[in-house]
């Protein structure tokens, strides 16, 4: 078992439970002379709703991003990084793009992620875990209701909550072909959820999530403030707090719907050993490299 006192136990009742949150939201505070810093305001709404949508924020991006995902489909075929749908072969997600991607790491150590990123944080931090997730028209499937911080303290051993998902809209993210939902506010709590985890639990879930998905009954007991559809613009950034909970319905439109996601962790809350007890998920789910990113400016 983990030796670090388990704040956040999951999947180890017949019961599921909802805690409240021990943790911190914001770790920083707003920084007016740091360049792309965020406002009062911002960080206010970050900490409140647990998400920030930032229209136009990186579009020269998009379209190299695009491009790299071409050949990154070729360059991983058959690997483990590559995830396909549960009942078709469809791609549904390619991870450890910014570790096969040079110009996709750019993305990940841009200033306009990096700073917001270490503001919210306010410590160094690493890339945990990088991927896009696809959605093709008529055929892109869901994801259910989750928090990634249940899935990655349970499976990977992230200790506490000290983490955020920055992501990048790579096609329009409309009402209409299978956008994330939130539930704002819900990073406030934490659901432990019923049942066990079983070894290599990531070979199911990653195609079709069943452990660590909370009831309908506590979706419903935590929509005090109702959901939110996130959607915008190819180069909108989002950054959404690891314990919020988030999920997407199918892609029936006929628009694809793609976004490429960077997991950062705080270098003082970095990953243990599972608190399942099980042992780790692949390097590609949780990096084993946990140097402090820098933008490419520091490393000159």
């Amino acid at each position: 078992m983990n030796a670090a006192q388990d704040l956040y136990p999951s999947r180890v009742e017949k019961e599921e439970n909802i805690l409240e949150r021990v943790d911190p939201i914001v770790y920083g505070r707003p920084e007016p002379a740091r360049e792309h810093a965020l406002s009062d305001a911002q960080m206010a709404f970050f900490e409140d709703n647990g998400y920030l949508v930032l229209p136009d924020w990186l579009p020269d991006m998009v379209d190299p991003v695009r491009e790299e995902l071409t050949h990154l489909k070729r360059k991983l075929k058959g690997r483990e990084e590559l995830v396909l749908e549960p009942d078709s072969g469809n791609l549904r997600s390619i991870f450890a793009v910014h570790e096969h991607s040079e110009m996709i790491a750019e993305v990940a150590r841009h200033p306009k992620v990096l700073n917001l990123v270490q503001q919210i944080l306010g410590s160094d931090v690493y890339i945990m875990q990088s991927r896009v997730n696809i959605k093709p028209a008529f055929r892109g499937k869901s994801f259910p209701w989750h928090s990634d911080f249940e899935t990655w303290h349970v499976e990977d051993g992230m200790p506490r909550m000290r983490a955020v998902t920055a992501w990048l809209m790579l096609d329009e993210n409309t009402e209409f072909n299978g956008p994330l939902y939130v539930i704002p506010g819900s990073h406030k709590h934490f659901v432990s959820c019923e049942g066990k985890t079983e070894q290599d639990n990531h070979k199911q879930s990653l195609r079709q999530q069943m452990a660590g998905v909370p009831s309908p009954e506590s979706i419903e007991a935590l929509t005090e403030k109702g959901l939110k559809g996130i959607y915008g613009k190819p180069g909108t950034l989002v950054i959404h707090e690891c314990n919020l909970l988030h999920g997407s319905p199918d892609n029936i439109s006929p628009w694809p719907r793609s976004i490429a996601m960077f997991v950062f962790n705080s270098v003082e809350n970095r990953n243990q050993r599972p608190f399942s007890g099980l042992r780790p998920r692949p390097d590609y789910l949780s990096s084993s490299s946990q140097e402090p990113v820098r933008t490419a400016s520091e490393e000159t």
